[in-house]
């Protein structure tokens, strides 16, 4: 897995790249009340704004990590937008096909975020 300094966890599945928020970001944003998906087939740009998260302190984006294609989205949070706090590493937002996975070289192994975040 790679995290984003937006404490964003990044997981391969072949030429997939699943998108998530890490367990910190969960922690700080506390009771998640609403997930706003992207839609499938959207293009989009590293850092473009794609999904909202709303829960009982505050609002957050979750942005593009890297240039694609959101193939699929996690419907499940649109019913139940607590499985973030329940699970946030299994709590997936979206799917993308990516441009280029060398993009994803920049991003921080788990130990380096842990530390980030210490």
């Amino acid at each position: 897995m790679k995290f984003t300094e937006e404490h964003e966890w990044l997981r391969v599945e072949g030429d997939l790249v699943v998108v998530g928020i890490t367990e910190h970001a969960s922690e700080q944003l506390g009771d998640v009340v609403f997930v706003e998906l992207p839609e499938p087939e959207t293009k989009v740009a590293r850092g473009d704004e794609i999904c909202v998260i709303e829960s009982v302190k505050a609002a957050s984006d979750i942005l593009a990590p890297v240039d694609g294609e959101i193939v699929a989205v996690n419907e499940a949070l649109s019913d139940n937008p607590g499985l973030v706090n329940e699970d946030p590493l299994g709590a997936w937002f979206f799917k993308m096909k990516v441009e280029d996975m060398e993009q994803l070289d920049g991003f921080m192994s788990e130990e380096d975020y842990k530390d980030f975040i210490g």
